[in-house]
């Protein structure tokens, strides 16, 4: 990933720093989740949803030029700058309620001596920033109460599988080949999931909201009756670094079907809380770097920067009107 793949990621946000061309695209988002007064709440909320975009890019911006120390606290902040802009395509009336301004998930005390990052868990909250997007934005329900660990969050990550596979000698992915409108797999990959041919087509199609037409040859081919989405289509994710879809082996991960942009949020709202309120521990990491936790903490940085808003950009202009 490189400083040239950021600027060109926002510079296609470019489009919607014009209240005339948000209010139209607003528009076209009311009319597909059939909302009335698609006209009146458009233009209200054009210029809301353009300053969630812009404030979201000053913190991106400053967070690319900042020390480790505060980095997580502007990545976090812009990040859920885009996801309340995104919010506003699908509810026209976000925030309603002081209830959805919380940010809906919690990180348990930490024990001062041998915590460890990976080991860490994050819970969810009834109610919040985050069970809010969850729901109008990918329909998840029931998530509150869950518990996920950073270890299983960073795993799903394609990005961060160097330092696992480095760390545990195990691969957490496998990259798609594309040929001739097919994505082929390894016919190895069974044997990884124990699974037969005609069990693995049924796994994928209750994973993925489309239909997969599976076939055994020398590879495992794949046909499917729609386009792959970085957004929409766990456990298969968009490797950014080689511009490929892999699709995820942690089959008995608790994250395995959550989508990106909720993993993204869940390790940087951590991260940005142990910045702020874990001062001598974080302090200590950056400068000792004295266990496994500063690899993989940096390494989600690099990573999160990045791909924080490519995902966004590809929800509110591909996802969004994938069924049209």
């Amino acid at each position: 990933m490189s400083n040239h793949f950021k600027q060109k990621t926002w510079d296609k946000f470019t489009l919607f720093f014009s209240a005339s061309f948000s209010q139209s695209y607003l528009n076209k988002c009311y009319q597909k989740e059939s909302i009335t007064e698609k006209d009146t709440k458009s233009y209200e909320n054009c210029y809301p949803f353009l300053y969630y975009l812009e404030h979201s890019k000053t913190y991106y911006d400053q967070a690319a030029i900042a020390p480790p120390s505060i980095q997580p606290i502007l990545a976090f902040y812009g990040f859920t700058q885009l996801l309340k802009a995104c919010l506003l395509t699908v509810d026209p009336v976000y925030p309603e309620s002081t209830s959805v301004l919380a940010h809906g998930v919690t990180t348990r005390k930490r024990k001062k001596q041998q915590y460890e990052f990976l080991s860490d868990e994050i819970k969810i909250q009834k109610h919040g920033l985050f069970t809010h997007f969850a729901e109008k934005m990918f329909h998840m329900k029931h998530l509150d109460g869950e518990k996920f660990s950073m270890r299983d969050l960073l795993k799903e990550l394609p990005e961060m599988s160097q330092p696992f596979e480095f760390l545990t000698l195990t691969k957490n992915f496998k990259k798609l080949d594309y040929q001739n409108g097919e994505y082929h797999l390894p016919i190895s990959i069974l044997n990884r999931f124990h699974m037969t041919s005609n069990r693995f087509n049924d796994y994928l199609k209750s994973k993925v909201p489309m239909e997969i037409e599976l076939k055994e040859g020398p590879t495992l081919s794949l046909l499917f009756d729609g386009k792959l989405s970085c957004n929409n289509n766990a456990p298969f994710r968009k490797d950014i670094n080689s511009d490929s879809f892999m699709l995820s082996l942690n089959k008995d991960s608790p994250c395995y079907a959550l989508p990106e942009l909720i993993i993204h949020y869940l390790v940087l709202y951590n991260l940005s809380m142990i910045a702020r309120y874990e001062t001598e521990w974080w302090s200590e990491l950056i400068k000792s770097m004295a266990n496994n936790d500063y690899p993989f903490i940096m390494q989600f940085l690099t990573i999160t920067l990045e791909k924080g808003p490519y995902l966004i950009l590809k929800w509110l202009t591909e996802d969004k009107f994938s069924n049209d």
